[in-house]
């Protein structure tokens, strides 16, 4: 078998071809555009599974350098850190409370289930958590950056792959069944919508500036840096964190240091140098899993995954659309947790989009799904993976 070691800019080169090959196929196939399946998930996953042919004809075995992957990672993590502004926490009033609570019962519950699953049948609980939360509320993102953390720091093998593949089946599902479940509260309970018709102005969207793009850049670098500092800390006094979130936190602090101020930050410019990095960044985490590693796990993550779904979906139906008024918006918001809980905010993005086009403006669901998926899901789903890393 040939043996190829790829050196970083190597390996990065690979992955932004690999990463242009996703969106042409992507492209190519309204369905995927359909679901909210990034592109980089279409391109790292096929040239994955050329990478199981390959090892299982004995053919070739490709070694990938991780450091521009690890240094995309932190940057949109730490992007994601200047999004989290507690003044918007305040503007979504008591509805965002109550959501803020059942997506920490809801990734609590994720976590139970995975665990619970595995170890009745003899495996590690942590593979568990990436057939939770990681995977499910996280997305990829999350899945490909814990699916390293349990393979390098907890030794957990195929770890990284079980998380990506978990990902991938939740983006999936997240699509086809997050309208359906609100439609049918919908016609159950017989409501309709109590907004207008939104009238879209056209307004000339803020072109990017080249120094802004400078400050953002420079203000992610500087957070990365204080980040470090933070997981050296916490590191001193035993509490086990992913490698970014210590960024995540300085970002955070800045960003609302920031708002308290009144100084406006480069918010556009931070958020399109995050997005560029996560796309480079799965499609390098997705190019380079090792598919023949799920094997021995595909019994176990099918009865696992089916069990997660079914839960998922009895949460939103009940908690969910109850908790939060048992009316038009909680519909809206139902298929929005739906979205987020299994996918990415793109998805809960989409299926509220859908089904405003068929029943009518949800204005209230429209603002907190984006925030609550985009935000908020990543911190209550870090802080509860830390603490369960710990205690297992």
């Amino acid at each position: 078998m040939i043996e190829l070691e790829l050196d970083m800019f190597q390996s990065a080169a690979v992955g932004a071809v690999v990463l242009v090959f996703g969106g042409y196929i992507v492209n190519k196939f309204p369905v995927l555009r359909k679901f909210c399946i990034p592109a980089a998930v279409v391109g790292g996953l096929i040239f994955s599974v050329v990478m199981l042919i390959m090892h299982s004809g004995s053919f070739a075995e490709i070694t990938f350098d991780e450091t521009i992957k690890d240094i995309c990672m932190r940057v949109f993590f730490c992007s994601v850190g200047f999004m989290a502004s507690f003044r918007m926490l305040k503007a979504g009033g008591r509805l965002l409370a109550v959501m803020v609570i059942l997506m920490l019962l809801m990734v609590v519950m994720q976590d139970a289930i995975g665990i619970f699953s595995v170890t009745a049948f003899g495996l590690d609980p942590k593979y568990g958590l990436a057939l939770g939360s990681i995977s499910l509320s996280g997305g990829h993102g999350t899945a490909a950056a814990y699916g390293q953390v349990l393979v390098e720091d907890y030794g957990l093998e195929g770890g990284d792959v079980v998380a990506i593949a978990a990902a991938t089946f939740g983006l999936a599902i997240a699509g086809m069944l997050g309208g359906p479940l609100a439609r049918r509260l919908i016609e159950k309970n017989g409501l309709t919508s109590d907004g207008e018709k939104e009238v879209k102005e056209s307004a000339v969207e803020r072109v990017i500036s080249s120094h802004e793009f400078l400050v953002g850049i420079l203000l992610l670098v500087i957070c990365m840096g204080l980040g470090t500092l933070i997981n050296i800390v916490l590191d001193m006094v035993g509490i086990a964190l992913p490698t970014y979130l210590g960024a995540l936190i300085v970002a955070i602090i800045v960003r609302n240091l920031a708002d308290t101020l009144g100084y406006t930050l480069p918010y556009k410019e931070i958020e399109t140098v995050g997005w560029v990095c996560l796309s480079l960044f799965l499609s390098m985490a997705l190019m380079s899993i090792k598919l023949w590693q799920l094997a021995d796990l595909a019994a176990v993550m099918v009865i696992t995954l089916v069990i997660q779904t079914v839960m998922l979906c009895l949460f939103v139906y009940h908690l969910v659309f109850r908790f939060t008024g048992s009316n038009y918006e909680s519909a809206a918001l139902v298929a929005g947790t739906m979205g987020f809980g299994m996918g990415a905010t793109p998805n809960a993005v989409a299926n509220v989009e859908a089904l405003i086009s068929e029943n009518g403006p949800a204005p209230v669901a429209y603002f907190l799904v984006p925030l609550i998926g985009g935000v908020f899901m990543d911190l209550i789903n870090v802080s509860v993976l830390t603490v369960l890393l710990n205690v297992l």
